[in-house]
């Protein structure tokens, strides 16, 4: 059909994915918010939320002699600032949100795993340490190395 109305014929297009849906980043909105107020114009909340390079602009131009701090200011604060990925920074508490119990447990798991990689590693250290004083006790009995 050529007209503006939809036919039951014709297919509908999807609608767009709402804002709501969007990803939001592990940045913690409400430390943005702080860094923006203390330190905005010098672009800490942007350093802090990994848009570095407008951080380092901000910083050079002084927040973009304030007009640019103030804007960041109301958009950190009304949920609209985005990250370095360009994620929504909305999240207030400054805790991982993801972290879940199959996550610490995969932590506990690396850290143990890390762990028995050391304690290998100082044996084996402790072995070379061994063997390398008693090269040396051998070589003073034949007296090639002075007593100490």
């Amino acid at each position: 059909m050529t007209s503006g109305s939809v036919s039951r014929y014709e297919p509908m297009e999807p609608p767009e994915p709402r804002a709501e849906h969007a990803p939001v980043s592990e940045r913690s909105r409400a430390v943005a918010l702080g860094l923006a107020v203390v330190g905005g114009p010098f672009g800490l909340h942007r350093f802090y939320t990994g848009r570095i390079q407008s951080g380092i602009w901000m910083c050079l131009t002084l927040g973009g002699m304030g007009i640019w701090y103030l804007y960041d200011v109301v958009v950190v604060a009304a949920g609209d600032f985005r990250d370095g990925d360009g994620r929504r920074v909305a999240r207030w508490e400054v805790s991982d949100a993801r972290i879940g119990p199959g996550t610490s447990e995969r932590r506990v798991s690396d850290l143990e795993d890390r762990m028995l990689g050391l304690e290998s590693q100082v044996g084996e250290l402790a072995e070379r340490l061994d063997f390398a004083e008693r090269l040396l006790a051998q070589a003073r009995e034949r007296g090639s190395l002075p007593k100490a």
